[in-house]
This record gives structure tokens, sequence and C-alpha cells, in this order.
């Protein structure tokens, strides 16, 4: 039987055409599984709570996107349409944090010029996951494909001094973001300059903080700024109230039966408020403040070895 001219040539174009067939078939169906879920979860009357762990899931960035065959800016929006009704809840948990971090990593390989997705993810791992070192992780992938506004270094500042207690990496991330695009603002201009001088000055603490307060529209990022600010607060009244007693200490050759004795003899005008709504507590026989409802002070500003890092320890 004679061979029919053209047949093997034919053959391997229609298997060809199969492949493709079948390679668009995967895509499409990935982007209908991603959107039907988001149309699912629209359709509940409480979408959030139900199949949360879908997004522990979804394939890694890496494996979705060449089979998304040019369509991975659509994946990328619906998967952050996802997100955003998950970051929606009143809290979250570690798991679903962990999740959010998954999907943030997806989206911004889908898109690695996704700048709201790296900004957006970077904070919420940190003031809202405590997850600072993962925070920086996504946020030096944006910077990493060439993202140049000045936020993202600028997060990374904020991350390595008030979270890690890096000045040095705090610093260089700062010198980033005052060379960034975007128009950065004086003051970060002017933290390049300061950071390392006051590294352990409260003052100094507080001012980035209410930066970064200024900076975000998110009521529970805000709050949880807020509770950072009142601990930098706390730390600067009690360095405040143990200099006093200290001067006390040192000119009366004791320290003061209580607090008001520092009002008294004139080494304070008035005791601080506390910030949390308590009040400050003097220890007899040491001089020790503390308070009422935060007992716990902050670690980040003491130096290794100084009288500082043993009281707060």
């Amino acid at each position: 039987m004679n061979p029919v001219p053209g047949l093997p040539a034919l053959s391997q174009h229609l298997s060809k055409q199969m492949v493709w067939v079948t390679t668009c078939s995967v895509s499409l169906l990935l982007l209908v599984a991603i959107y039907g879920l988001q149309e699912s979860l629209d359709q509940r009357r409480d979408p959030v709570l139900s199949k949360i762990e879908d997004l522990a899931h979804l394939p890694k960035g890496e494996y979705l996107k060449p089979v998304l065959l040019g369509y991975h800016h659509l994946g990328a929006d619906l998967l952050w349409l996802r997100t955003l009704q998950v970051l929606g809840k009143p809290t979250n948990t570690g798991d679903e944090y962990e999740w959010l971090y998954h999907a943030f990593d997806v989206i911004t390989t889908l898109d690695d010029h996704y700048e709201y997705a790296f900004k957006v993810g970077g904070i919420v791992m940190v003031e809202l996951a405590n997850q600072p070192a993962l925070s920086n992780r996504l946020l030096a992938k944006g910077i990493g494909a060439g993202l140049k506004h000045w936020y993202l270094p600028y997060l990374m500042a904020y991350n390595y001094y008030f979270h890690l207690g890096d000045v040095e990496h705090a610093v260089e991330s700062a010198r980033q973001a005052a060379q960034g695009e975007g128009n950065p603002p004086p003051w970060v201009v002017h933290m390049v300059s300061h950071m390392s001088a006051q590294a352990g000055n409260p003052e100094f603490a507080l001012s980035f903080l209410v930066q970064m307060h200024d900076q975000t529209d998110d009521q529970r990022i805000k709050e949880s700024l807020e509770h950072h600010i009142k601990e930098v607060m706390l730390e600067r009244d009690i360095r405040l109230l143990e200099a006093a007693t200290s001067r006390f200490r040192a000119r009366e050759h004791r320290y003061p039966d209580q607090l008001g004795e520092l009002i008294t003899k004139g080494y304070v005008r008035e005791l601080p408020q506390e910030p949390f709504g308590g009040r400050y507590l003097l220890e007899e026989g040491t001089g020790r403040i503390s308070s009422s409802e935060h007992p716990h002070r902050l670690k980040m500003f003491a130096e290794p070895g100084s009288e500082a890092k043993k009281r707060a320890d």
C-alpha cells in the first residue's frame, strides 16, 4: 500500500496543534478555577470564613505563570481580589498569615511589578502577622524586580530598625529610600542622617512610628502602630523617671519612698501619664520603674551589657 503523500507532515502538524490546544485548555481551566473560586465566594453569606485554606493550595508562581500563556497579569488580579477578602477579616490566624504570604508571593511572581501587592504585603506581614523577615523577603523581591519607589526600602528600614534591631541594615535601606522614586518626603532624607546617631533614642523611634502611621489607611495596621507608639512612649517615660530617681539617690543617699517625692523635691515637674491607662510604679529600694498595665519594656533600645538592658531583662 502506497503511503499518502504529505501524511507524515500533516500528522506532525496535528500533533503540534494538539499540544497547543491542550496547553491552552490547561491555562483556561486554571483561570476559570481562580475566577470560579472568586465567584463562589462572592455568592456566599460569609465568603471569607469558608474555604480560606484554599490559599494554601495555590501552586507556586513559577509553575503557574508559564501555563497561563500571557494571561498571568489577569491571574494576579484575580488572586489579589481573593487575597483582599481574606485581609478583610477582623483577625487572622497564624496559618492564615502563612497562606497570605504564599498568596503575595504567587501574585508578585505572576506580576513582578504589582507594586501595591508588595506594599500591602510588606506591611501586613510585619504589623499584623509579626513576621518582619517575611516582610523583608517580599520587599526585597520587589526591589530586585526593579521597583524603585521609595516606600519599599523605607518599610525595610522600619523592619530592620524597629523589629529586628539591625541599625546597620536599617541605615542602608533608609539611604536607598531617600534615593528612590516617587518624591520621597524630606523626613526620609532626614532619617538617614539621624538613624545611626539616635539608634537608642525613643524620640527618634516615635517620629519613625508616627510617619509609618501617617502612611497607611488600614485601620488594623494603624491600631498596631498606635500600640507600638505607646510602647515607645512608655520606654521614654520610664527612662526619664529612672534618671530622676538616680539623681535623687545621688543627692539624698536613698531612693524615694514614692514617685511623688520626685515632684516635691524638684527632680521632675510632674509625673508623665502612663500611655496604656495605668500608672507608673516605683520598686522599693531599687529605683526601678514599671507600668501597672504594661510590665514589659522594649529591648530594642538597650545596648549589650548596659544597665538599661539589665533592667529590661
